[in-house]
């Protein structure tokens, strides 16, 4: 790979990160605000779970930019955008035009995320092939 792609990689992981570190200060900042969200949602143990999804936001965050381990930050990453987009963006259990508008926004949105990090896997396994 060319020292101008590995810069776009870094600069495509840094603003894939810039989402999921915001999100999860916001989360921090608004915790139990969040965590009756969750409630509602039907998530069991919201507060534990809440917890969780600030540790994979922030923490995954700050592991995809340094590169620490992208092929597995990625995929636990992935996964829980996937998650969050079947559990909170319900779109189809939407009965109001502008409520499915937006849940179905923010569940395309959510799948196309786990597409960037699939390419994150993609690209750092060709860099180890490199």
């Amino acid at each position: 790979m060319t020292g101008n792609d590995r810069g776009l990689a870094y600069i495509a992981r840094g603003l894939i990160a810039l989402l999921f570190l915001i999100a999860g200060l916001r989360k921090v900042l608004t915790f139990a605000m969040t965590v009756g969200y969750f409630a509602k949602l039907g998530i069991p143990m919201p507060e534990v779970v809440v917890v969780g999804a600030i540790l994979i936001e922030i923490g995954g965050a700050i592991l995809l930019v340094v590169g620490y381990r992208p092929v597995i930050v990625a995929s636990v990453m992935g996964a829980f955008t996937l998650g969050s987009a079947l559990i909170a963006h319900q779109f189809w259990a939407v009965s109001d035009p502008q409520a499915y508008s937006a849940q179905l926004n923010n569940f395309l949105k959510n799948v196309s995320i786990v597409g960037a990090f699939l390419m994150v896997i993609v690209d750092a396994r060709r860099s180890r092939r490199s």
